[in-house]
């Protein structure tokens, strides 16, 4: 066998430094894509922001037209989604209020960063330092509160703390607990508690004397509370040889406490999200537009360009380079911009009786159908229905909220997921709190309804809403 050339044909995608970037851009959130935006114009000297006042570029006479072929390049590199639809200035109240919100927060007047939230934990230790012990308490204080979960409950043993304390400190059982007794009774009452029975006598030692129902509810939450929630008022109030008045005062105080007292504090700030389009209602139908300064505008500086006519030979190569690598990204900030809100114009056609209607009136939608509605590629609207969101009269949602699997019915259509679960969430809403409705009872109401379910299905999807079974909705 001798080696030989031989010419075949054949096809291959190339994806080229211009493509990457736009499949790149795409995929960020409007908060990375600012980021991004201004990683460029701080290392490319040929980006600007578009509506800067740009200094004069004095070329010499001779640059062979230097200066008007830089006004052209100018021109040519328009302002992202310059030639889009975008909200008009009489848009809505819930869409021009996240406007001025952002006009608020621009370069020329920072605001004020708003301080961060204490944790539990903080909360817990600022109050110990305030507390008048010595340096052996404080210390296993400080252990305690570090044990203790954004729930507010204790999430180890005291024989764990004290074997972790022991290489330092060689506390008993009892001092521990001493100590453990005064951080219960910081605020919020009730924490570093290990159980719900713990937690809610906590709270109830702490009431006066004369407040109605109190003895019973300290009797009921020291070893009945199983008891109350498995057999009700009636028969609990029967075993314990009480009247209904006594133990309805009791469990009223007792709904009073909190039984996480740890929720009180916040642990986290809030996260924002920046909507890149909003839908409003124009004349009777949908519309939707790109967010006001929401996708970045950029321009080629003309002073830059105008000195690559002189600049010498190795400077005009490297801003040659930057020319065009300013050019592909202006281009991709308008393909990203088109792109997306092209998806949230289909989005809006087919989910419109959404906006009209709510939840309950989501049609099924995948990918697939946006994709072919647009002729795009499936990955092309997973990468911009990701981190996109959409501001609406109902909310703010994220492009994939809006796409839901269907369930066939029985008048020849399909309903959506997210219908069904609303569906679901409206019935056990409605329900008698004392006599739940079972999975079963579910799936035959919505049967009823026109949509038929199985059970395991409304499980599944009561259990995706954080609705507990039926025998743990029983309310008394």
């Amino acid at each position: 066998m001798k080696p030989s050339l031989t010419p075949q044909l054949g096809q291959q995608l190339t994806l080229t430094p211009a493509l990457r970037q736009a499949i790149h851009l795409l995929s960020l959130s409007a908060t990375e894509l600012e980021s991004e935006v201004n990683l460029a114009l701080e290392s490319n000297p040929l980006l600007e922001r578009a509506g800067e006042e740009q200094p004069d570029a004095r070329a010499p006479a001779d640059a062979g037209g230097a200066p008007d072929r830089t006004a052209a390049a100018d021109e040519s590199a328009a302002a992202p989604g310059a030639g889009e639809e975008t909200a008009p200035e009489w848009e809505p109240e819930f869409a021009s209020e996240p406007s001025r919100h952002r006009g608020e927060f621009d370069d020329h007047e920072p605001a004020e960063a708003a301080a961060a939230p204490d944790s539990l934990q903080d909360h817990l230790l600022w109050q110990l330092h305030l507390t008048p012990l010595s340096a052996r308490e404080r210390t296993i204080g400080v252990a305690l509160i570090e044990a203790v979960g954004e729930d507010g409950y204790l999430s180890e043993s005291l024989e764990s703390l004290r074997d972790g304390l022991r290489p330092e400190i060689d506390a008993g059982l009892e001092e521990i607990q001493t100590l453990l007794h005064r951080i219960q009774r910081f605020d919020p009452v009730g924490v570093a508690c290990t159980s719900l029975s713990e937690c809610l006598s906590v709270q109830l030692s702490m009431l006066a004397a004369a407040t109605p129902g109190l003895p019973l509810a300290r009797q009921i939450a020291a070893g009945h509370l199983e008891a109350l929630a498995r057999l009700g008022t009636a028969q609990l109030a029967h075993r314990l040889g009480v009247g209904h008045e006594p133990m309805r005062e009791a469990v009223t105080l007792l709904r009073s406490l909190d039984p996480r007292p740890g929720g009180q504090v916040a642990t986290a700030a809030p996260d924002y999200v920046q909507p890149d389009c909003v839908a409003y209602r124009q004349g009777g139908v949908w519309k939707v537009a790109l967010m006001h300064g929401n996708t970045p505008a950029l321009a080629i500086s003309r002073q830059y360009a105008a000195m690559i006519a002189t600049a010498a030979r190795d400077d005009a190569s490297y801003l040659r380079g930057r020319l065009q690598e300013a050019r592909w990204l202006i281009r991709s900030l308008q393909t990203r911009a088109d792109t997306v809100l092209r998806v949230a114009q289909a989005i809006v056609r087919q989910q419109a009786g959404f906006l009209d209607f709510g939840p309950e009136a989501m049609r099924p939608l995948t990918l697939r159908d946006i994709a072919q509605e647009l002729d795009l590629h499936e990955s092309t609207i997973s990468r911009t229905t990701t981190r996109k969101y959409l501001l609406t009269p109902r909310g703010t949602f994220e492009f994939k909220r809006f796409f839901a699997s269907g369930i066939a019915n029985e008048t020849g259509g399909a309903a959506s997921s997210t219908a069904i679960q609303a569906m679901i969430r409206k019935l056990v809403d409605a329900e008698d709190p004392r006599k739940p409705w079972s999975d079963a009872r579910l799936a035959d109401e919505l049967k009823a309804a026109g949509v038929p379910v199985a059970r395991r299905t409304v499980a599944k999807y009561r259990e995706a809403l954080r609705i507990a079974p039926s025998h743990e909705r029983q309310r008394l």
